[in-house]
């Protein structure tokens, strides 16, 4: 054995794939499916019997999490569908940028700065309306697939 020392180059990730296969005939309504690359959150399942030679097929209609949009897809339901490893976590909003971004406070006592504020309109008005009265505000993040955005918002009181 050598004593030298080896020095290898660190990541950002720990190299965790950002989704893990799943049976498509046990993904349900509710549960989450990557459908064209994206992490979608599964609104309708529907299964169609086999055919004379075919596997039995399942049709998804889902939607981005991040973006709303309609997707659909339709695999045989023995194969494996990937699904991505969805999170949320709430930060408490400390700041909003007039650029755009929020300044989060994470559970060890750090700052987030990297998040946009939503782009959902509705969402916009509540967390920039209630930044501006004074409120501590509570914002739930979604992550998934190296994405993430605010998709939540708590109001846990006036600032003391």
């Amino acid at each position: 054995m050598s004593d030298e020392e080896h020095h290898f180059e660190s990541k950002a990730d720990a190299g965790a794939s950002k989704t893990y296969p799943q049976q498509a005939g046990t993904i349900r309504k509710n549960g989450y499916i990557v459908i064209k690359n994206r992490p979608c959150k599964v609104v309708e399942v529907s299964t169609s019997k086999t055919g004379k030679h075919g596997h039995a097929k399942c049709h998804f209609v889902a939607i981005d999490i991040f973006n709303g949009k309609k997707l659909e897809d339709i695999v045989p339901s023995s194969h494996n569908c990937d699904v991505p490893h969805v999170n949320r976590t709430d930060y408490q909003l400390i700041d909003i940028s007039e650029d755009g971004f929020v300044s989060l406070l994470t559970e060890n006592g750090n700052t987030k700065d990297d998040l946009r504020l939503p782009t959902d309109e509705n969402l916009l008005t509540q967390i920039k309306d209630g930044f501006g009265e004074g409120k501590d505000l509570v914002v739930s993040v979604m992550s998934a697939m190296g994405e993430e955005q605010i998709c939540a918002l708590k109001d846990i009181g006036p600032k003391s």
